[in-house]
């Protein structure tokens, strides 16, 4: 696993590296009065690229290392199970790394294809969500496998726009998607599944290496691809962590683990419906850039482009904080339903009271910096 981990890693900062000297020139068709746009000058939204080079160099080094190089790793991968994990993989990222090469993929035809990544990983790996242990929907569970089918589905297709929604400052979802990849990784081993253990240390290791140019210095961006990534490859093993180990693994475990960048999606369309407007239109009122503008607001620097990066910097550790909060006790209580549920409705109902509240200016005086 210590292998595996150093190879995603150097793969993907090597690539990263490689991209910044020579696709510098792609950043400069991202719109500068871009709502979302929170930092200076022209930086490549490649990071997608290096972190799925990096998987795909994990993904074959598991499959290869004991056949060919006789390097014990005791993780058994397919090379069908390897090639349906590719097919997904470039599916989803590459309507993102599209969008970011172009800006001219709509969020229509993002959102087609990443549909169409969550069909093809339900039949090429057999996603199923078997239960959500909830007593009253049991009866409609129990009759066809189609409602476990149709949940993991959009799973699949949903989670990479979450990640993509909470991609907004420096470090801020690269380091959520690693906290949750490691914390399913512990879940993983704790049961005995090496294999999905392998997929999310090769994930965690290109995650690695792009932040390293990534944060704090923010030489380069995760993009649309690099979030579509981490989200379809997080659901994936999500959904096949509970379906193969459903009597010991809660429904509501990846549901608490995730559920900062789910929540930020859900109440995201809510509140755009509620004012009339498109949910995918994008705008500048989503909980992580409210911190940005109504919290981080005590930097000062003579450098205009200087004085943005360390506000960018000092925004994602609030958000990383409300990460841990949810990923503690889902790795605490991955087995207990009821534990998860209640951990569940409480970080709904206290994100709903710290967005009210920043909304209306009482954020305490020692949360502002």
């Amino acid at each position: 696993m210590l292998i595996l981990l150093m190879l995603c890693t150097a793969v993907a900062a090597i690539v990263c590296g490689i991209l910044l000297k020579f696709g510098a020139g792609s950043a400069r068709s991202y719109g500068a009065m871009a709502p979302q746009r929170f930092h200076a000058g022209h930086i490549p939204r490649l990071g997608g690229v290096a972190m799925l080079a990096a998987c795909c160099v994990g993904w074959a080094w598991i499959v290869c290392a004991e056949r060919y190089f006789s390097v014990a790793n005791q993780i058994r991968l397919e090379f069908t199970e390897a090639l349906a994990w590719y097919l997904v993989a470039f599916i989803a990222a590459g309507a993102g790394i599209a969008e970011d090469l172009t800006q001219e993929v709509s969020p229509r035809w993002r959102l087609v294809l990443s549909a169409l990544a969550g069909v093809v990983g339900c039949w090429l790996l057999g996603l199923r969500v078997p239960s959500l242990d909830i007593n009253l929907l049991a009866p409609l569970w129990n009759a066809s496998p189609w409602p476990g089918i149709a949940l993991a589905a959009f799973a699949v297709a949903g989670l990479p726009h979450a990640f993509n929604l909470i991609d907004g400052y420096n470090g801020l979802a690269g380091i959520v998607a690693l906290i949750c990849s490691l914390a399913l990784a512990y879940v993983c081993l704790a049961v005995g599944d090496r294999q999905l253990a392998g997929v999310l240390v090769v994930l965690a290791g290109a995650t690695a290496g792009f932040l390293l140019w990534n944060y704090p210095r923010g030489l380069i961006f995760a993009g649309d691809g690099g979030a579509y990534l981490w989200g379809v490859v997080i659901a994936i093993v999500s959904i096949q962590l509970v379906q193969r180990h459903h009597h010991m693994v809660s429904p509501w475990f990846p549901i608490l683990l995730l559920i900062y960048p789910v929540w930020e999606t859900f109440f995201s369309i809510y509140r755009k419906l509620a004012r009339g407007q498109s949910p995918g239109l994008a705008d500048a009122l989503h909980f992580h850039q409210l911190i940005y503008r109504r919290i981080v607001r005590g930097v000062f620097h003579d450098d205009e482009a200087r004085r943005m990066l360390m506000r960018n910097n000092r925004t994602s550790p609030y958000l990383w904080g409300f990460t841990v909060l949810t990923v503690l006790p889902a790795v605490m209580f991955w087995r207990s339903t009821p534990i998860l549920m209640v951990f569940t409705a409480l970080f709904v109902a206290t994100y709903v009271f710290a967005y009210v509240s920043i909304i209306c200016f009482k954020v305490p005086h020692w949360l502002r910096r």
